[in-house]
């Protein structure tokens, strides 16, 4: 009996020890310390090479490549096993982020090579902050080009992931050279949300995803990579609103320039110096500043802002906005292709808008007044679509109320503003008769009762909106590859 035991003795005394060691090595960190003895011993075998990314170049200019790889460190998982690691609330409450604490050491994983990041140090007088990049020689050729670009692209979607949009409005003085101030940009329009004809809304996101992944397509053909795009309609028809969902979809910051704080054209280049890349550059009501004469900017000052050398050098990867009431007095030179790529109508409210109004904002897609309201649409009477929904977003609790208040208005503000003679004055002269063949539908989003019909209307520019359905209202300038276009 003892010859029988003795076997399993033997094999319950090995387990046991296995267990006490796997403890020791894991619940006492010795593990840890057994890799890093193994990592100096089989650092002595290999020749290394290093990089160092300053903060800033000699010239005391940011370092661009150290924000990089800074977001980079950070969004690695591996940053959490450094011994020490710094924890910063991000730009939102629940974020967190962590950061590499002075003289700590990172390791990343690359085409099947293990590379270094070091936190470095130094309190040296001549430089600030120094991340050091630690390569085997023998890996530096085959992953280090790779490697960075690598860091690049992933650092470019990790802050466009966290980024928080921003609005920047152009302010009046030179201080500090400083032109812009910004604050959050937290409009919830979006194209999910404005209300437009459904083929136009795709037509304009296809066009915005194009050109968003043709970058080596313009340069191959020798033009910056920008597109602009021209928004004409009366006052309330949702331009703004248009411009916010567009910069909400693309992900892009809006800089809205003032004219009237403009000095002259050499101070209009300054902004567009200042401005960045992946940016929505706003001018709105630019035939007003055009026949404005008090205004230090001239017509060939617009003209250089617009498809200038400067606009060439500076306006990479930046969408161009223009709004007019009208373009029909305007100068042909700033309507030309090139300059104005996309041309989009946003007309005054129809009845097969308002319908859509309806539905929006009072949930009613029929009503025994709908006849009513068609029949006075039908005589050549219009209201915006912004002061149409203010309208219904006053009586919203009683969808009645709501539409026989939108009749009165109609009756009384809308006999002369509507007709067919004023709306065809926010028309193409040269679109007219595809027009009147097809029909206009109009678009926005809006609000309610008569009785405060003058006090919105200085609220126009908040209210989205729907546009037009006419082939009119989304003109694309022939200088895409195909020549395709949109309208006829």
């Amino acid at each position: 009996m003892e010859i029988l035991y003795t076997p399993f003795l033997l094999l319950f005394i090995i387990v046991s020890l296995l267990f006490l060691l796997r403890v020791l090595l894991f619940k006492t960190g010795l593990i840890y310390i057994t890799k890093k003895w193994w990592r100096s011993i089989e650092d002595c075998f290999h020749v290394y090479q290093f990089f160092k990314v300053p903060e800033f170049n000699e010239s005391m200019q940011e370092n661009q490549l150290y924000h990089k790889v800074s977001i980079y460190l950070s969004s690695l998982a591996s940053m959490e096993d450094s011994d020490y690691t710094n924890l910063f609330t991000g730009k939102k409450s629940n974020d967190i982020i962590l950061h590499l604490d002075p003289n700590q050491v990172i390791d990343d994983y690359f085409l099947g090579a293990r590379v270094s990041w070091i936190n470095d140090d130094k309190s040296d007088t001549t430089c600030c902050r120094t991340l050091v990049l630690k390569v085997r020689r023998a890996d530096k050729r085959r992953i280090l080009r790779p490697y960075l670009q690598h860091i690049h692209i992933t650092s470019d979607e990790v802050e466009q992931k966290k980024k928080g949009l921003k609005l920047y409005i152009n302010i009046g003085s030179h201080e500090q050279n400083r032109r812009w101030r910004s604050v959050p940009f937290n409009h919830p329009s979006t194209f999910d949300t404005i209300v437009m004809d459904s083929d136009l809304k795709n037509k304009l996101k296809s066009d915005l995803e194009s050109f968003l992944k043709t970058k080596q397509y313009y340069h191959r053909l020798g033009r910056a990579w920008k597109r602009s795009y021209l928004l004409y309609g009366p006052s309330g028809t949702g331009k703004s609103s248009f411009v916010a969902a567009m910069a909400n979809f693309i992900g892009y910051d809006v800089y809205g320039i003032d004219l009237s704080r403009v000095l002259d054209d050499s101070d209009l280049k300054t902004l567009l110096l200042q401005t960045t890349s992946k940016s929505v550059i706003l001018i709105e009501d630019l035939d007003r500043f055009l026949m404005d004469k008090s205004t230090g900017v001239s017509l060939s000052g617009v003209l250089n802002f617009m498809d200038g050398i400067l606009n060439a050098c500076c306006a990479e990867e930046r969408i161009m906005v223009f709004t007019m009431n009208g373009k029909d007095h305007v100068d042909p030179a700033i309507l030309r292709p090139g300059r104005i790529d996309v041309h989009i109508h946003f007309p005054l409210c129809d009845f097969a808008a308002f319908k859509t109004l309806a539905n929006s904002y009072l949930g009613v897609k029929d009503h025994k007044l709908f006849p009513q309201v068609e029949e006075i649409f039908l005589t050549g009477a219009s209201l915006s679509p912004a002061e149409i929904g203010e309208l219904m977003l006053a009586n919203r609790n009683s969808p009645s109320r709501a539409l026989k208040s939108v009749i009165t208005a109609l009756q009384t503000d809308g006999d002369g503003r509507g007709s067919l003679n004023i709306r065809r004055q926010w028309t193409d002269n040269s679109s007219r008769k595809s027009t009147e063949d097809s029909g206009e539908h109009s678009g926005v989003f809006s609000k309610e009762g008569v009785h405060a019909m003058k006090d919105f209307r200085k609220l126009y520019g908040l209210l989205r909106f729907k546009s037009n359905k006419t082939s009119e209202s989304f003109d694309m300038t022939p200088d895409r590859k195909d020549g395709q276009s949109y309208g006829s």
